[in-house]
């Protein structure tokens, strides 16, 4: 079992200008982490979720078309008007920082055992020569109640559980709307997968990246794909870090003030039999700006056989994903390193 990682925010603090070795990634891996801004032209697409909702029919087709290309060819999109609260987001990434600036002794009374996911640290740690991400992470199960471990979530700040739990229901909310949506773009019946998912699971992890002396050594969080069916992420407005892979180029994803950022997770890319495809994304590092993100991961109940949807098997598009149990994917997923999209292997026929 390896070794549980060190806190971030501590190093910083004690020695500003070092990047310990443990930290230092091989220079393939830091392409394009120097460029914090993308052109334009290649900006992830912005989707008009009251469009969709409530708008008139032309709007909303428009809309539609771009929420399928969106999923087609980015995996990535954001999402304004979404229903969620303004305020309610602003709260949460509050106390969520002030859960952060909390002293060490503080944080480390809901520590993240090894080989579990659910706490404060470092989750995805599986050797002791593994190369770290330069982020303090705080995880956990929010839904159902049942995959929560209470003696896990802070009583401090006071108001953390609270604000956390209000999100969490508001997210759940917005990313059953979503499913549906997706759905009728597919062709599928609105609820197929409402119906097929069961009692939705959904976990939260925040992550905070303090500033790197060197940020052309370091990454935030590895590249990878989400085990997911859709996350949400809500950004920090005042600094990029969030990348994607697109066309194997790495583009940078600019915050646009309460929006939420949506990508497809590898649940959906195997449903769809790889007509919508989970998107490799890492976050990079600031030399001068800390960072804050707050990840809302939206799954199917652990007991549901997936694989993919019939519809999307013919003599041109051969089955390329075999069927499994969800709960065996996301013990995969949880006790392998973050790498890429090879999380994936584990359902893909042939490999």
């Amino acid at each position: 079992m390896a070794k549980m990682a060190g806190d971030v925010q501590e190093l910083v603090k004690a020695e500003p200008g070092a990047v310990p070795e443990r930290y230092i990634r091989p220079e393939m891996e830091m392409i394009g982490c120097s460029k914090l801004k993308s052109p334009a032209a290649i900006q992830i697409p912005i989707i008009d979720m009251g469009k969709i909702v409530s708008g008139d029919h032309n709007n909303r087709q428009h809309e539609m078309v771009k929420l399928s290309m969106a999923c087609q060819e980015w995996g990535f999109f954001q999402v304004l008007n979404h229903g969620i609260d303004k305020g309610l987001l602003q709260r949460i990434k509050n106390v969520v920082m002030e859960f952060f600036k909390l002293p060490l002794q503080e944080k480390e009374k809901y520590a993240m055992m090894p080989g579990t996911i659910q706490g404060y640290g470092h989750g995805f740690i599986f050797s002791d020569d593994q190369k770290l991400d330069w982020c303090d992470m705080m995880a956990l199960g929010t839904m159902p109640k049942s995959i929560r471990k209470e003696n896990l979530w802070p009583s401090a700040p006071l108001l953390f559980r609270n604000i956390v739990e209000t999100y969490s229901m508001e997210v759940m909310r917005l990313c059953l709307t979503l499913q549906n949506v997706i759905a009728e773009n597919l062709g599928l019946m609105p609820n197929i997968f409402e119906e097929m998912f069961g009692e939705n699971v959904q976990a939260l992890r925040m992550n905070y990246y303090p500033p790197c002396s060197r940020p052309d050594l370091v990454l935030g969080l590895s590249a990878h794909s989400d085990g997911s069916a859709l996350t949400v992420l809500l950004q920090d407005d005042e600094s990029v870090g969030l990348q994607i892979l697109n066309k194997n180029q790495w583009i940078s994803v600019e915050p646009i003030p309460d929006a939420l950022v949506i990508n497809i997770g590898d649940t959906l890319e195997v449903l769809t039999n790889g007509k919508y495809k989970s998107v490799e994304h890492r976050a990079v590092t600031n030399p001068k700006k800390e960072r804050l993100s707050i990840v809302a991961f939206h799954a199917p109940s652990y007991n549901v056989e997936l694989g993919p949807l019939p519809q999307f098997i013919d003599e041109h598009h051969p089955q390329l994903y075999k069927k499994y149990n969800h709960a065996d994917y996301n013990r995969h997923y949880l006790t392998n390193k973050l790498e890429g999209k090879k999380s994936l292997d584990f359902a893909r026929i042939g490999r």
